[in-house]
C-alpha cells in the first residue's frame, strides 16, 4: 500500500514539475559568460502568462536587478547584472506566483576562451572566401530534409534546397586552405523554416537555432574549431534588420511595435540617400528605414529597446559561443541609426580587434564612408562600424575592364574611384571584391574573357583593402544569359556524389578551369607572403595609353603592378615611376620568376595584368 502511495505521489510531483517546466517555452539567451566587459544581461522569457511571475535567484555575483513586463502577458524581460569577480557555474532561477513555486529554469554562465576579448580578427592580410552553404557540398544526406519543415531537398529547381550542410564544408577544409583563403563567409547559417525559397539563409526563424538542414550549433562551433586548426577564420553573417515571416514571434508578438509598420508588409524604397540628405523629407527617410525588403522578411524596430538588447547580446552570444573572427552585417544601412550606433559600440566594446563589414549598396563612395568609424559626418552620427564593402570599386571593374579608354572610362574609371578614398577614415579596411551572392560573376559580366578575368583577380589581390572571392570563381563558375540568383548560386562542382565534375580532385575540370583554379592558387599563395600587401600603402600613377600601374609598399617589400587593357603587347618605359622604383633594379615576376631589368622597361602582354617583386 505504501508502495502505491509513492508511486501515486511520485507520479504527482513529476506530472508537477512537467507542467511549471512546460509554462517557460524559452529563455533567451540560454547562457551567457562571466567576465564580459558590459555586466548587464537580459533574458527574454517566453512562455504562458510568464508576466504573472516574479523570478528569483541566488548566486554569488548575480544580482536580479529587475523583472519587465510589456503589453503580451506571455513575456518577461528579466534583468540581471554578472559582477567582475562571479565565478563559472550553473545556478536556478525560478518562477513564482506569489508564495508558489510555478516554475523553474537552469542557468549556465561559461569562463570565457582565454584570449576571447582581444581575440584576432580579419584584416588586409586576409583573403575571403564567400560559401553558399546550401550551394557548397553535401556532406549529410540525412539532414536533407527535416521533419516539419516544409521546403525539402529539390535540387532541379534554382531556388529550392540543394542540400549543401555545415558537414560538407568541414569535409573540405583542406582544400579551401591549400587554396590560400584564410577566411571563411558563411551567408546565414541559422533557421529558415519558410514555405520556400529558404536556401539563403536571410529569412531567420530562430536567432539562437543553427538551420537543422545544415547541422546544428555545436556542428557549425566544431566546423570554426577545425577551420581555425588550419588558419582559417570564421565570420558569422548576421541580419539585423529583418527576420523571416515564419518566426516564432510572429505567432505571439511581444509588442505590437516588434515590427514596423504594425507588422503589415510596406516596401522600402531603398533610396538610402535619404538618411544623409540634409533636404530629406522625414516621411522619405522612415519609408527607407522602416519599410521591408519583401513580405516574408518582416522589418524589426529596433527603437524597441527590448528588441535591441535582443540583437545586440544575440550578436555577441554568437561571437563567444562560436568563436568567430568577424562579423558581416547584411542590408546595414536599412536598421535604425541610433540603434546601429549603439549596436557596433556595444559589439567593440566587447571585442576591440574583431573586424566588422557592412552592407551599403551604393555606388557612391561617401555614401558607403558615411558608416565608418572615425568618419563624422556634418550631422554628427557617430558609428563604431570598422569596415563597409567597396561596392564602387567592384563596378568600376566590372565597367572599366571591357570598355575603351577615355577620360574617365576604362582603367580611369578604376583609378578614380580609388582617388576617392579621402572620404574614407580607412580606406584600407574596406572590403574588395569581384562579385557576391547577389549579383552577377566577374567572370560572366566581363563576356567570359579570361584574360580579362584573369586582369580583375590580379588587380583584387594587390589593390588596397581586404579581398573576398565568391565560391566557384577559381573554377569560372557563371551565371551567362541569365541574372537568376539561383543559377549565380549554382553547386560547387563536386559537392555531391553524383557530379560527373570535381573541383576539389580536378576530375572533370576543363583545361581552363584546371588552368584557371592554378592561377587562383599562386596568386593566394603568394598573397599570403607580401607583407606590402598587408601593411603597405598603395601609391597609383593616372593611367595611360590604356595602362596603368601602382605600387604596394612597406619598408620591406616593394611590389610593381602593371595592368595593361590594351589589344597590344608592349615595353613599358619605367622613367616615369622613378620615384616609386627608387634604387631597384629588378622586377621579379611573382607567377612565372622572369627576372625584368627595370632600366630597360617591362615587356607586358595585350589585356594582361604583371606582377613584379622589386628588387
Amino acid at each position: 500500500m505504501i508502495r502505491k502511495w509513492l508511486a501515486v505521489l511520485w507520479l504527482a510531483i513529476a506530472s508537477t514539475s512537467a507542467a511549471a517546466a512546460d509554462r517557460i517555452e524559452r529563455v533567451e539567451p540560454a547562457s551567457w559568460w562571466v567576465g564580459m566587459k558590459d555586466d548587464r544581461l537580459q533574458l527574454l522569457v517566453h512562455g504562458d502568462r510568464v508576466a504573472e511571475l516574479q523570478p528569483k535567484l541566488s548566486y554569488p555575483g548575480v544580482t536580479l536587478v529587475s523583472a519587465e513586463r510589456v503589453e503580451n502577458p506571455n513575456y518577461l524581460f528579466v534583468n540581471l547584472r554578472i559582477a567582475p569577480e562571479t565565478r563559472p557555474g550553473t545556478f536556478r532561477i525560478d518562477f513564482r506566483k506569489g508564495r508558489s513555486k510555478t516554475a523553474s529554469r537552469t542557468y549556465v554562465l561559461n569562463a570565457r576562451a582565454p584570449g576571447s576579448a582581444d581575440r584576432a580578427s580579419f584584416g588586409p592580410q586576409d583573403t575571403i572566401y564567400l560559401i553558399t552553404p546550401d550551394r557548397f557540398a553535401n556532406g549529410d544526406p540525412s539532414n536533407d530534409s527535416v521533419q516539419g519543415i516544409p521546403d525539402g531537398l529539390n535540387r532541379t529547381l534554382p531556388l529550392g534546397r540543394h542540400g549543401g550542410d555545415l558537414q560538407g564544408i568541414a569535409n573540405h577544409l583542406d582544400y579551401l586552405a591549400g587554396m590560400g583563403y584564410t577566411q571563411l563567409w558563411l551567408n546565414p547559417v541559422l533557421a529558415n523554416n519558410q514555405p520556400e525559397v529558404t536556401y539563403h539563409g536571410y529569412a531567420i526563424t530562430d536567432f539562437y537555432q543553427v538551420e537543422p538542414r545544415f547541422g546544428t550549433n555545436e556542428s557549425f562551433r566544431q566546423l570554426v574549431a577545425d577551420a581555425r586548426q588550419r588558419g582559417v577564420g570564421m565570420i558569422m553573417d548576421m541580419v539585423l534588420n529583418h527576420c523571416g515571416s515564419q518566426h516564432w514571434w510572429m505567432q505571439d508578438l511581444p509588442s505590437r511595435d516588434w515590427f514596423n509598420n504594425d507588422s503589415q508588409f510596406v516596401a522600402t524604397t531603398h533610396v538610402r540617400e535619404t538618411l544623409q540628405d540634409t533636404h530629406a523629407a522625414a516621411d522619405d527617410r522612415r519609408m527607407f528605414s522602416d519599410g521591408w525588403f519583401v513580405a516574408t522578411m518582416p522589418d524589426m524596430n529596433q527603437r524597441n529597446p527590448h528588441l535591441a538588447t535582443y540583437l545586440i547580446q544575440n550578436s555577441l552570444w554568437w561571437v563567444e559561443y562560436a568563436g568567430l573572427s568577424g562579423i558581416r552585417v547584411d542590408t546595414y544601412s536599412y536598421s535604425d541609426r541610433a540603434f546601429l550606433t549603439e549596436w557596433s559600440r556595444r559589439v567593440t566594446q566587447e571585442y576591440p580587434n574583431l573586424n566588422i563589414v557592412g552592407e551599403e549598396w551604393s555606388s557612391n563612395p561617401s555614401t558607403v564612408a558615411y558608416w565608418q568609424r572615425g568618419r563624422n559626418p556634418p550631422d554628427g552620427y557617430v558609428s563604431y562600424l570598422p569596415s563597409l564593402f567597396d561596392f564602387a570599386l567592384q563596378e568600376a571593374v566590372a565597367m572599366g575592364l571591357k570598355e575603351a579608354e577615355g577620360w574617365g572610362t576604362g582603367l580611369r574609371r578604376i583609378y578614380k574611384v580609388l582617388a576617392q578614398d579621402s572620404v574614407f577614415p580607412d580606406p584600407y579596411n574596406l572590403v574588395v571584391f569581384h562579385d557576391n551572392h547577389d549579383m552577377s560573376r566577374m567572370f560572366t559580366a566581363l563576356g567570359e574573357r579570361q584574360d580579362l578575368n584573369r586582369m580583375a583577380l590580379a588587380f583584387l589581390l594587390t589593390t588596397r583593402g581586404i579581398p573576398q572571392i565568391l565560391y566557384g570563381t577559381e573554377v569560372l563558375m557563371s551565371n551567362k544569359g541569365t541574372e537568376d540568383h539561383g543559377i549565380i548560386r549554382s553547386d560547387f562542382p563536386g559537392g555531391w556524389a553524383s557530379d560527373a565534375k570535381n573541383a576539389f580532385t580536378g576530375q572533370g575540370l576543363s583545361d581552363d578551369e584546371r588552368a584557371m583554379q592554378d592561377h587562383t592558387r599562386k596568386l593566394l599563395q603568394w598573397r599570403r607572403t607580401a607583407p606590402a600587401l598587408h601593411d603597405g600603402k598603395l601609391t597609383h600613377y593616372v593611367p595611360m595609353d590604356g595602362v596603368y600601374v601602382y605600387f604596394r609598399h612597406d619598408a620591406a617589400q616593394k611590389i610593381m603592378v602593371v595592368l595593361n587593357n590594351g589589344d597590344a603587347a608592349r615595353t613599358l618605359d619605367t622613367r616615369r615611376f622613378h620615384e616609386m622604383i627608387g634604387t631597384a633594379t629588378t622586377g621579379t615576376d611573382v607567377l612565372s620568376q622572369q627576372a625584368h631589368d627595370l632600366a630597360r622597361g617591362v615587356a607586358v602582354a595585350a589585356r594582361s595584368a604583371t606582377i613584379l617583386e622589386l628588387h
